[in-house]
């Protein structure tokens, strides 16, 4: 019998690496007024280290999207792979070209292009999406804030006379330098 209810239990789960950051910053805004040499540089690098590690759990936990999607996505030593119920495939870091998130019949998807022109479509609900994050933070470049940002945004309604399969289809990120040089 627990004397805490439920939904405090699985939301403190969720937001426990939060905590976690903000706790350590908080340990070392403390450890900083000690006072002393030694005891307030070493205060303010926690409360440094706290802050970043909250703010990256923080933006983690809100590219974490709730539904379900079909397939799984697995990230394994800079390969990104997706098993569909009817597509699926495989993209290396080091060879992807572009990042883009569709909205395609209300469901968002990621759009990874690889530099030969393969597509691999990932919905964003998608079972192990979330280790996406992780794999996208190692693109070089790469705004992680505007990465969360347009996650967090509703797609804006389509217009009725333009027949179009994508509703919104937005660059994320594309690989500079990428291009075919002609001499």
């Amino acid at each position: 019998m627990s004397f805490v209810r439920p939904e405090l239990l699985s939301a403190a789960h969720r937001w426990r690496e939060v905590i976690a950051g903000a706790a350590l910053a908080a340990l070392g805004l403390w450890t900083a007024t000690r006072g002393g040499y030694l005891l307030a540089p070493l205060g303010l690098a926690l409360v440094a280290l706290g802050a970043a590690w909250a703010l990256t759990a923080w933006r983690r936990l809100r590219f974490q999207q709730d539904g379900e999607a079909p397939g799984i996505v697995r990230v394994t030593e800079a390969q990104i792979a997706y098993f569909g119920p009817r597509v699926g495939g495989f993209v290396g870091l080091p060879e992807l070209s572009e990042l883009r998130l569709l909205t395609l019949r209300g469901r968002r998807i990621w759009k990874l292009k690889q530099g030969d022109g393969q597509l691999l479509h990932i919905p964003v609900e998608s079972d192990g999406a979330e280790a996406l994050f992780d794999a996208f933070a190692t693109l070089p470049g790469i705004d992680m804030a505007a990465l969360v940002a347009a996650l967090g945004t509703d797609a804006p309604a389509s217009d009725s006379r333009v027949v179009a399969l994508a509703e919104v289809d937005r660059l994320i990120w594309a690989r500079k330098g990428a291009g075919v040089v002609v001499r």
